[in-house]
């Protein structure tokens, strides 16, 4: 990765090959790294204004969320913290049925980190956008050994182009439950690189953009009642925040729910339940049940889905219940982690 990055796009010329504590200082160095750096990669109309924030037309009602990311190691297979930041903000936004139109990102330097990594990871960013512009922004710069190389706080703003009310309340007994692909890649590919695990095959995160599913399901008229993505936590806390939300039990089948072999494999050699692993680029969807097979059509023609299935059902209480049934055909109790399973993997 470092080499498309360095011949695609030279590393700017700044005052320092390191973060120093004056680039967050507001003086010429923190001048010379926005110029050099950030605004290059950045352009937009909005944030070419230069102003404390961006002034911009939202028609209809908006969706509004942030979120902070400290993943450790800030570069692994298949993405970094910067693309991840990005990702994670527009799927937010796509969860509540909303399409991204703005996002702002802050960084917080650790002083000697290095410019090119920066560099690294405001181009992944760049990317990762894609059409959403990244319209306002900080830089702050802390003391050498009070943080941790780099973290990265986005926001996004969305607008709500539909009537539907997509969120936990919407959930029906009889709702079908669909899962948008395989599970657990990204939290095992984080570990891994963090570790220095070797697997026969590299394992890399599935983190990605979800609103182009999300958008198709949309313009197809199925109605939705909720979406939610499976990052910390896992498919596991997913469903048992919806169904305590909605007043429901879940039930799902495992055998239903796709693992790949090398994900599976990693999770048997370090004791992890694939159910609770972090994903960045998977989401669940509840929708009516005749609008099940219609759904997983629509999920299947677009990339970040193709190997969506129908996992499980919704039925009346206890409340919260999310039940699996395993590949043996016993039934086991789905429930929140009551520790940190894998810390720092977004």
């Amino acid at each position: 990765m470092r080499e498309e990055v360095a011949s695609s796009c030279p590393v700017p010329k700044v005052d320092s090959e390191r973060i120093r504590l004056a680039h967050g200082g507001g003086g010429r160095l923190m001048h010379g790294l926005l110029e050099k750096l950030i605004l290059p990669a950045f352009r937009n109309p909005l944030l070419d204004q230069r102003h404390d924030g961006a002034v911009f037309d939202v028609p209809g009602r908006v969706a509004f969320t942030t979120d902070s990311y400290v993943v450790r190691p800030i570069f692994f297979p298949g993405g970094d913290i910067g693309k991840l930041a990005v990702h994670g903000t527009i799927n937010d936004l796509a969860m509540c049925g909303a399409r991204p139109v703005a996002l702002s990102a802050a960084f917080i330097l650790e002083e000697g980190f290095s410019i090119e990594d920066f560099h690294r990871v405001i181009d992944s960013m760049r990317v990762a956008a894609g059409d959403v512009p990244i319209a306002t922004g900080d830089t702050k710069v802390v003391d050498r050994g009070k943080g941790d190389g780099i973290y990265v706080t986005t926001a996004g703003v969305g607008v709500v182009d539909h009537s539907l009310a997509i969120n936990p309340a919407g959930v029906r007994p009889g709702d079908a439950v669909l899962v948008s692909g395989d599970l657990g890649r990204h939290g095992i590919a984080v570990l891994a690189q963090r570790e220095g695990l070797s697997f026969e095959t590299t394992i890399e995160s599935d983190t990605a953009p979800l609103w182009d599913a999300v958008s198709e399901l949309l313009r197809a008229g199925i109605s939705i009642h909720c979406l939610r993505d499976l990052t910390r936590g896992g498919l596991s806390s997913a469903l048992v925040e919806i169904a305590e939300a909605a007043g429901v039990s879940i039930g799902m089948d495992e055998c239903a729910i796709p693992v790949s072999e090398e994900v599976a494999g990693a999770c048997e050699i370090l004791g992890l339940d694939p159910f609770y692993v972090a994903n960045e680029g998977r989401f669940v969807c509840f929708v009516p049940a005749t609008e099940a097979e219609r759904s997983l059509a629509v999920l299947r023609s677009t990339r970040v889905a193709h190997g969506a299935v129908l996992a499980g059902r919704v039925a009346e209480g206890p409340r919260g219940r999310v039940t699996v049934k395993s590949r043996i055909g016993a039934l086991r109790i789905l429930d929140m982690l009551s520790g940190e399973q894998l810390p720092r993997i977004c």
